[in-house]
């Protein structure tokens, strides 16, 4: 992967469109029926505080070796090919079970979560995948390689999230043949309609890389949801959240991600067809997550 470019300060006419086609059909209802809610901070404080000590588990258990945290966690001999956090798909590659959260590597060795409502920033960070946390949004492509790349492992490649998505059965959801709406986190709320109001197609101060990154987007409650807490949207590989919750970059030189978000999984193809192309590796906003693969140890 190379170096991410200088972001731009607003979407190009592609990037807007990715933006608004899923969102925009559910703006107005959203924002008309508007309830009063509790201060957006104090609910993200309280999530992520409750998630921090399952990052940090996450984070030492990385730091083992397969071995130890086979003895550790007592998973099943038969993923052995794979560390626990792992799947093994076909005993041909390995995938995180679950989105990936980040902890911040500090100049002294230790480490620190991310909280998941914030970018990145020039940040020293790398992928854990755990279970019951809050996965990081605002994350770019390039970010993501980097995070999964300090981890020992790599992001996937498209046709192997496709693979890992649909189950050893190749189906179209993961789950079955046939989408079932609410297994999934695949029908959220427009966060981006709740704080602005409805936006116009293409409208660069509405669609642009201020808003579509504040940290209040995703605190919002009917957003993004904890990994694993919708426990009938995974497969017969046991991985989690590949349809819905958050877009999920992949290695792709041109710029992907795969698998919808909270608020589409069918506008750029349906559940675990589903990929967009129309931003970079620099890119990042509230909906863009992922997960890491690596390769089976024999």
């Amino acid at each position: 992967m190379g170096v991410a470019a200088c972001a731009r300060p607003f979407p190009s006419p592609a990037e807007a469109a990715h933006a608004v086609r899923p969102i925009q059909s559910f703006e107005r209802a959203t924002v008309a029926s508007r309830p009063k809610r509790a201060p957006r901070e104090d609910r993200g404080a309280r999530l992520f505080a409750t998630t921090e000590s399952s990052i940090l588990a996450a984070a030492r258990g990385a730091a083992e070796s397969p071995l130890d945290q086979l003895l550790r966690t007592g998973e099943a001999a038969t993923n052995a090919a794979c560390p626990p956090e792992m799947a093994s798909i076909g005993d041909r590659f390995c995938v995180d079970r679950f989105e990936a959260s980040l902890v911040e590597v500090l100049p002294n060795g230790e480490e620190r979560p991310v909280s998941p409502y914030e970018t990145v920033d020039g940040r020293i960070v790398r992928a854990v995948s755990a279970r019951g946390v809050i996965p990081q949004g605002y994350v770019s492509g390039h970010e993501a390689a980097r995070a999964c790349a300090r981890s020992g492992k790599r992001l996937c490649k498209p046709v192997e999230w496709r693979q890992a998505c649909t189950g050893s059965s190749g189906k179209g959801w993961g789950y079955g043949e046939q989408r079932e709406r609410g297994r999934c986190n695949d029908h959220g709320r427009s966060a981006m309609g709740v704080l602005y109001g409805p936006g116009r197609d293409g409208d660069p101060t509405y669609w642009n890389m201020t808003k579509m990154n504040n940290p209040e987007l995703n605190q919002l409650a009917g957003t993004v949801s904890k990994t694993g807490e919708h426990e009938a949207c995974t497969n017969d590989y046991g991985v989690y959240d590949m349809v819905g919750n958050l877009h999920e970059w992949v290695d792709d030189r041109g710029g992907r991600f795969q698998g919808g978000y909270y608020l589409d999984v069918t506008q750029n193809g349906d559940g675990c067809n589903y990929k967009t192309k129309a931003h970079e590796n620099w890119y990042h906003d509230y909906s863009t997550g992922f997960r890491c693969c690596a390769d089976v140890t024999l």
